[in-house]
């Protein structure tokens, strides 16, 4: 729902959704039972004090569409709020997982989303770390183990990989007061091209499909992860991003987000991201034996904004009660994960504030 397709009557109850939320910020539950209250409307506002999405709606930020529907349909409903620049041949980007991964999102949900979108096909690259998936041959064995053998997936580094440019890096790491702000920047540390899987350039959209979810060293694993870490290369892109004995922390989190960057840009405004708030362990889904999941299950986010869609699966987990949410926080924070957000921000990739739509 744009700005302008917008009635009076749709801004009216907006404006007064957002007069009743508290000052201080409530719980996950009292916002659902104040918002359910106020609008019984199919689309709405949701106004979180406290967080970064928008009081009242706002023409100039990004969309954010949430559901609790989790389900296929959920998902397919979803997705249609989001796919209007989807054209051509179309990358699904997911991860397929270790193998028996145990907090794996039902396969029914994306096969019935791959189903429903024409000339699309599920894409992924080999991994750097010891796996399973790090050859092609087992890493599609673990594909048909896990159950992603309903369509073609495509392991897009099979043949090889290429470089691709990230606009604008260079510019940006030769700033005088580069070395001065918050960003910890050695020379040689950061990237301003990535190394991709060669099909990738085969694809004219891409959909980045996430799991969100904790993860060991970036804190969470949002659709920047996705795509920052999911599209490098096995053998030469994900050394980039990781390192030989290169420091993690903040430098790690930087060379993966500038990685999204690149794969952003390559496909311009034919990228949109749709993420599953479901299963929700500490642990990545590339851990063979992954916690359990960490808190509730909450729904799913689509947004055609990366930054924006990774925002607002943070802004929903740490509106939580601190009994239900803690385990992941203290993942998040301990990792500094957060500083995702404020890199993908200093680089422009997208917007913390957005409209958070409910439907």
């Amino acid at each position: 729902m744009s700005g302008k397709d917008m009635s009076r009557r749709d801004f009216l109850k907006v404006t007064g959704l957002a007069a009743a939320a508290a000052v201080a910020v409530p719980s996950f539950l009292d916002l659902r039972k104040k918002a359910e209250a106020a609008s019984a409307s199919s689309e709405r506002l949701k106004p979180w004090a406290g967080l970064h999405a928008t009081k009242t709606f706002d023409p100039t930020k990004p969309t954010v569409y949430f559901t609790r529907d989790l389900s296929p349909e959920g998902v397919k409903k979803i997705y249609r709020k989001v796919n209007q620049n989807m054209k051509g041949r179309i990358a699904i980007k997911l991860s397929t997982v270790e193998p028996h991964g145990p907090n794996l999102l039902p396969r029914d949900y994306i096969k019935a989303l791959q189903a429903s979108i024409p000339n699309s096909t599920i894409v992924e690259c080999n991994v750097y770390y010891h796996s399973p998936r790090m050859h092609t041959d087992t890493h599609r064995e673990t594909i048909r183990i896990n159950g992603f053998d309903f369509c073609k997936v495509d392991i897009m580094d099979e043949d090889g990989d290429t470089m691709i440019p990230i606009p604008g890096m260079k510019d940006f790491l030769d700033q005088e007061n580069y070395s001065n702000n918050a960003y910890p920047y050695t020379p040689g540390l950061h990237l301003e091209e990535i190394s991709v899987g060669k099909h990738m350039l085969n694809y004219d959209s891409m959909l980045v499909y996430t799991h969100f979810k904790g993860h060991p060293m970036a804190g969470f694993g949002g659709a920047l992860k996705n795509i920052g870490i999911g599209c490098a290369s096995g053998k030469v892109g994900k050394r980039q991003i990781h390192g030989d004995g290169w420091p993690m922390g903040k430098p790690f989190l930087e060379r993966m987000v500038e990685s999204g960057k690149g794969t952003m840009d390559h496909f311009g405004k034919n990228i949109t991201y749709v993420s599953v708030l479901k299963n929700i362990s500490v642990d990545c889904d590339c851990v063979a034996n992954a916690a359990l999941p960490a808190c509730p299950d909450i729904g799913i986010i689509g947004s055609t904004d990366i930054l924006a869609a990774d925002q607002a699966g943070i802004d929903l987990i740490y509106s939580l009660p601190s009994s239900d949410n803690k385990d992941i926080v203290e993942r998040i924070d301990s990792r500094l994960g957060r500083h995702q957000l404020e890199y993908m921000e200093t680089l422009k990739m997208g917007s913390r504030e957005y409209n958070l739509v409910e439907i």
